[in-house]
């Protein structure tokens, strides 16, 4: 009898280049399976087929005989894979040929390449759920729900979300254009990233003196192969050094492996209470148990973010259950389980076994996890990379134009005013900015001037610094 073991896997089938470790196997439930004499995996008390599949056999013994030109017999069973799983509707739920397979086993073995971004299906359209950190994605100012219209003009309409994620990937140094929409912006905009090698490392962490007590910052990118093993030494270090308070920070977490969340979520959860719920078609539900005696004696708290997702948000409700503070905003809302079964031939499908709950029986797909303290970023956190046809200037208006203010305050250059009117005062902040960076001083924003806004304000972003989530979540934590 061969076991195979369930992953919990995140929004994607892979992460774009399949950065981090999201595809790999873990978890403390087995699904019995058995091989049969030809090598493929079939689950036992397989279902039997209905009458009606004869139809699909003699649809497929038409176009064999009759269809106007020779079709391959692996593109047919291969297009009826795909119809069924399209049929189910659930954007986690996919099939990966051969070809995908073998790509996919090659990143996970080596490095990983590509643009570091974890993306998903949402109502049909292609949407990044979180860019991964210090990745060319979060370099260039992808944001979770941004969608992805077309890879270097080819449209992904239409596209599941594996044969998206093959356009989107590639080798290091090659670069790809995007097409993107976002949200809070009318224009479809386009960016330009080269693929690099994206960071494996997952845990970091700090000490920070809060209301003079050693407070500990622990960030957690993804839950791979090694997250959990490297979050219980950075942990051990923190307390080893007198910590007394921690701060768990999973915004941009896109998720990762059942198994690391599990084992990190031991560390906190007591014995008397499930961290998690687990519940199959049937609604028969397995609860999980920690062995920890008692909860830590120093405070706690979980930021997340809307980029918060899959193994982020069991750890965020299981800590918000036991009663510690949530600060940020809602989570993505991704509560399911998927299982990848080998067909045999290389290929697999990814398919949907479980709902995961909360540890009071929570179900929170497609709503996401409720900050007990909510908190938003700064406007010009969402700032859009800035488009420019020709050079914004004096005495002209428009979504652009605001834009460029709240960049521009967002760097300490006081423009007066954010409606969009670029009147003298946002002149005069641009010449100033010109000035300070070596440019021209024209007073008008034109590629270049927007190019350097932008570095600045990501630059200014990625130091933490006006963070107001994590400034919030220092100054409750010891409340």
């Amino acid at each position: 009898m061969k076991k195979v073991r369930i992953t919990f896997w995140t929004l994607a089938i892979l992460l774009i280049g399949f950065a981090g470790g999201i595809y790999l196997f873990g978890s403390n439930s087995n699904v019995q399976q058995q091989s049969n004499s030809s090598g493929s995996i079939m689950m036992e008390q397989a279902v039997e087929p209905p009458e009606k599949i004869k139809k699909v056999i003699q649809t497929y013994n038409l176009i064999k005989e009759n269809y106007v030109e020779t079709v391959e017999d692996q593109q047919l069973i291969e297009g009826a894979i795909q119809g069924m799983l399209t049929s189910l509707e659930d954007p986690y739920s996919s099939y990966m040929d051969i070809e995908t397979m073998e790509q996919f086993s090659e990143q996970i073995e080596s490095s990983f390449e590509g643009i570091g971004a974890e993306v998903s299906i949402v109502n049909g359209n292609v949407t990044i759920v979180a860019p991964i950190k210090n990745s060319p994605a979060e370099k260039a100012g992808l944001r979770p729900n941004d969608q992805v219209l077309s890879v270097d003009g080819e449209s992904l309409e239409g596209l599941d979300l594996t044969e998206a994620v093959s356009k989107i990937r590639g080798e290091k140094g090659s670069e790809v254009v995007l097409e993107i929409i976002r949200p809070s912006a009318s224009d479809v905009m386009e960016i330009k990233l080269k693929r690099d090698t994206i960071p494996i490392e997952t845990v970091y962490s700090k000490m920070k003196k809060v209301n003079n007590k050693k407070t500990g910052i622990i960030e957690i990118t993804n839950f791979s192969e090694r997250t959990a093993e490297e979050f219980a030494e950075q942990l051990m270090n923190l307390e080893n050094d007198g910590m007394e308070g921690l701060i768990i920070d999973v915004r941009g977490n896109p998720g990762g492996l059942l198994d690391s969340v599990e084992e990190i979520v031991g560390h906190f959860v007591p014995e008397d209470i499930p961290y998690i719920q687990i519940e199959n078609r049937e609604g028969q539900k397995e609860e999980r148990y920690t062995d920890l005696k008692e909860k830590k004696k120093y405070p706690i708290e979980v930021i997340i973010d809307e980029g918060s997702a899959s193994a982020s948000e069991i750890l965020a409700v299981a800590l918000k259950e036991i009663g510690y503070d949530i600060v940020g905003t809602n989570s993505f809302g991704k509560g399911t389980v998927q299982n990848a079964v080998p067909l045999g031939d290389g290929s697999t499908v990814k398919l949907t076994f479980f709902k995961w709950l909360s540890p009071k029986g929570n179900w929170i797909h497609e709503e996401g996890v409720e900050p007990t303290v909510k908190v938003e970023q700064p406007d010009y956190y969402f700032s859009n990379p800035v488009q420019i046809k020709k050079p914004l200037s004096y005495d002209r208006a428009g979504a652009e134009i605001k834009n460029v203010q709240q960049m521009l305050i967002g760097i300490g250059y006081n423009t007066e005013r954010d409606d969009g009117y670029f009147d003298k005062s946002t002149q005069k902040a641009v010449k100033k900015f010109q000035k300070d960076h070596d440019l021209k001083e024209t007073g008008k924003v034109d590629k270049q001037t927007a190019g350097v806004i932008e570095a600045a304000l990501i630059k200014k972003i990625r130091s933490g610094e006006d963070d107001q989530q994590l400034e919030e979540a220092l100054e409750n934590l010891y409340k």
